[in-house]
């Protein structure tokens, strides 16, 4: 798809490809020396390529959905807090072992509210990408983020997590430095930090490396981010012994992995709408929607005492899986 996008590169979803003949129709015209001529037709082919793609993004399957929240035009979290954050102060390293570029931790402030601000860090060119493991972060990063979340304990600052992983670096390395340990921990301690927590999936969430930075008072999703206990390529490396177009497809449906999916399950508390054509091609747009969910679900944690907020966590995190046998109540 020759389409130049914000970053300057050019990317195009093999679901989107009905729309690359009106593309090139388009080029045509804007290409011709009198294309002011054809200002009418050139109109008209527009509507109808915006048309196509909200049609195309409204009837995603789960690989499709995958596909938009991998897309290397989605922002991440540098990009979010440089839209949503006024007065950002970025901290870094974990006092143990050193610091991760995966994860990003810092003060700023949203709307009216002072919070500690910790996310998943992908990278956008190669050599980001390299520093930052793809967002695979290590044990340090998920200390770091602790350290970070008890600083706000401390100062009795909210907490929001942007969570954006296909999971938790899985080298030598980052085993023989704890990684479970770390993931353990911070479940551990999440769970019971006398101060708001909110969480939203940004793109991908991908098993223990989303969890790591995952629990909450309040867990969202973008519309169109996954959120899995494994990848559908692992999934379907496990179940077939093979990842291949067809089998990354099957896992995908069978996963339930969709941010409609994950609400329908009980996993998450809210869907947060994104442009109709995702948030690569509109990213003020998709911070905006995002930031009106933090600022209100914040106010809204705001009221409750800390222990209130520690014990409703509690009841919020058992009550995940939880099923009755035909004709028994749910206990409560």
């Amino acid at each position: 798809m020759a389409k130049t996008s914000r970053y300057g590169s050019t990317y195009t979803l093999a679901f989107e490809q009905p729309v690359i003949e009106l593309d090139k129709q388009i080029q045509l015209l804007k290409d011709r020396s009198n294309s002011a001529a054809y200002a009418d037709e050139l109109a008209g082919l527009e509507t109808n390529r915006k048309r196509l793609l909200e049609k195309l993004y409204q009837e995603l399957t789960p690989w499709d959905v995958v596909m938009v929240a991998r897309h290397p035009q989605r922002p991440q979290t540098s990009d979010y807090i440089q839209m949503m954050c006024h007065d950002f102060c970025e901290l870094h390293g974990d006092r143990c072992f050193g610091d991760d570029p995966a994860i990003i931790t810092g003060f700023g402030r949203i709307g009216p509210h002072k919070i500690m601000i910790i996310g998943h860090q992908k990278g956008r060119t190669t050599q980001e990408k390299i520093a930052c493991h793809f967002g695979c972060a290590h044990p340090e990063g998920y200390r770091k983020a602790l350290q970070k979340m008890k600083l706000a304990e401390k100062f009795g600052l909210p907490i929001l997590t942007l969570i954006d992983t296909p999971g938790a670096y899985p080298g030598l390395k980052a085993e023989e430095r704890g990684q479970a340990e770390a993931i353990a921990v911070n479940l551990r301690e999440m769970s019971r930090l006398r101060t708001p927590i909110v969480c939203v999936v940004i793109g991908e969430g991908g098993s223990g490396g989303a969890l790591g930075i995952g629990v909450g008072d309040r867990v969202a999703m973008l519309r169109f981010a996954w959120y899995s206990v494994i990848s559908p390529e692992g999934c379907a490396a496990i179940l077939w012994k093979e990842s291949n177009e067809q089998t990354n497809i099957a896992a995908a449906s069978a996963l339930a992995l969709t941010s409609l999916d994950n609400l329908s399950n009980g996993l998450i508390d809210d869907v947060i709408p994104e442009p109709p054509t995702g948030a690569h091609r509109d990213p003020q747009a998709a911070a905006k929607q995002l930031q009106m969910w933090i600022v209100d679900r914040i106010r809204e944690l705001k009221r409750f005492k800390p222990e209130t907020l520690v014990q409703r966590r509690y009841e919020k995190l058992r009550k995940i899986g939880e099923v009755a046998l035909a004709g028994t109540p749910p206990s409560h």
